[in-house]
């Protein structure tokens, strides 16, 4: 099995740095079907809720429980905070697994991953590249869910301060700074699914079993989370942090949840962006 190597001899100027620019990625990546039909359904889930609240009636509580769920209809903050509530647990992972997962395994899986580094495009440029566009985009994407909702609910429901369950409210700059924090938490806390995504994308030619390793994965770290007999090594999951950016949306916010998320995100995800560069410098490229 032969491993496709950088010429001996550069030719003149050719610029390592130069090859496969973040812009000509990003287009590819913007064009693709996968990309639109994504953006699409997140920015169709906000209608989604719309409509189900307009045939369902205002929220109540339960048991007398006031939840963030309850306040939906408050104001468009509310509305927003909402939306990120019910998608951040499982419906964001799926863009983020699909952007950086179907990266390098969809090259191969064309046959043209070969092809590229004949070009010759360094490999760590390509992955380099592709990582920055994956993560870019899985940004826009956790970005354009709460964006679409705060003008929805604000059309439907008013621009208002965002009304906190357990009393009080934030005023209408306030909670605009907050929930930019709490889409940046919860970037942050994708961190883990996209570096899963990415190394196991190194691994194999088939998209799907990129992206779909990286949900199954994030699910086994949910489903171990809910196992209270686990104790404090629950502390290690990234699981157990990902709702602590509820904490931003207090009157007085406490940060200890999330600067331990993002201790434990970041630390995942460094080692596995490291492994996927170090097994693909390393493997041999027949695809």
């Amino acid at each position: 099995m032969s491993t496709l190597t950088e010429p001996a001899e550069v030719a003149p100027g050719y610029r390592a740095g130069r090859t496969l620019p973040l812009r000509v990625e990003l287009i590819r990546q913007l064009k693709r079907r996968r990309t639109l039909v994504m953006g699409a359904i997140l920015a169709v889930l906000p209608f989604v809720l719309l409509v189900a609240f307009a045939i369902g009636g205002d929220p109540s509580g339960r048991d007398g429980r006031v939840t963030l769920m309850d306040t939906a209809t408050a104001s468009g903050a509310n509305f927003a905070a909402v939306n990120l509530f019910v998608s951040a647990g499982f419906l964001l992972v799926i863009p983020v697994a699909l952007f950086c997962g179907d990266t390098v395994a969809s090259e191969a899986g064309w046959s043209s991953l070969r092809y590229l580094l004949a070009a010759p495009v360094p490999r760590a440029r390509l992955l380099w590249s592709k990582l920055v566009v994956g993560l870019g985009t899985s940004l826009a994407a956790i970005v354009l869910l709460p964006l679409v909702a705060l003008v929805v609910g604000t059309a439907a429901y008013g621009w208002g301060p965002l009304q906190i369950p357990t009393g009080g409210a934030l005023s209408t700059g306030t909670a605009a700074q907050r929930l930019a924090v709490v889409v940046a938490y919860i970037f942050v806390s994708q961190l883990v699914t996209a570096g899963l995504a990415f190394w196991l994308s190194t691994r194999t030619d088939a998209p799907l079993g990129a992206v779909g390793g990286a949900v199954g994965l994030t699910i086994v770290g949910n489903v171990l989370d809910a196992v209270t007999a686990l104790g404090h090594w629950r502390d290690f999951l990234p699981a157990h942090w990902q709702f602590a950016w509820a904490d931003a949306v207090q009157p007085h916010p406490e940060w200890s949840g999330m600067i331990q998320g993002t201790a434990v995100s970041v630390t995942y995800a460094l080692v596995l962006f490291a492994l996927a560069f170090r097994g693909f410098a390393r493997k041999d490229i027949v695809s």
